[in-house]
């Protein structure tokens, strides 16, 4: 055998044995989160249950606003929401306990086109940019048009 068979042979048997140890490492469960792991990133539940009211002025302020930048942006309309009117609360928290905080709410709506439609939302603990604040999700029922909370916004409420 002559030394560059030799050596290609060798390069070949290394590559070999470094991908059976990849596949062999791949193959392995994956471990709890180490103690530094858990002091960095991952520190458990830390939800105090603290979530604005449906009737919250910044919480409507903002369904009002993005409502109005998703119809222009999106849809090409000037759609916007006017007024909100009968604003309750549906749920709170209403699945397992340690799942992030929900208050989901339901009302009406006044749209600039004159017509009263049903919505349906949930300001979430946590749940804005980054996680550093409350968040909200929304849908008015007939003007889901991307049919993200479809049927009817049904995906919207507990």
């Amino acid at each position: 055998m002559s030394k560059c068979e030799s050596r290609c042979f060798l390069g070949s048997l290394r590559i070999v044995i470094g991908a059976l140890a990849l596949a062999a490492a791949l193959n392995t469960p994956a471990g709890a989160a180490s103690v530094p792991e858990k002091g960095i990133y991952l520190s458990g539940k830390n939800f105090h249950g603290i979530v604005p009211p449906c009737d919250w002025p910044s919480a409507l302020a903002r369904i009002q606003s993005r409502f109005a930048s998703k119809e222009a942006r999106f849809w090409d309309s000037d759609l916007r929401i006017v007024d909100f009117e009968r604003v309750r609360q549906t749920a709170y928290r209403p699945w397992a306990r340690d799942t992030v905080p929900r208050r989901f709410c339901s009302g009406r709506v006044l749209t600039s086109d004159g017509r009263r439609r049903t919505i349906h939302y949930s300001i979430i603990e946590d749940g804005g940019h980054i996680g550093v604040s409350w968040g909200v999700e929304w849908c008015v029922v007939g003007v889901d048009r991307n049919w993200a909370y479809n049927p009817g916004c049904k995906m919207a409420r507990p």
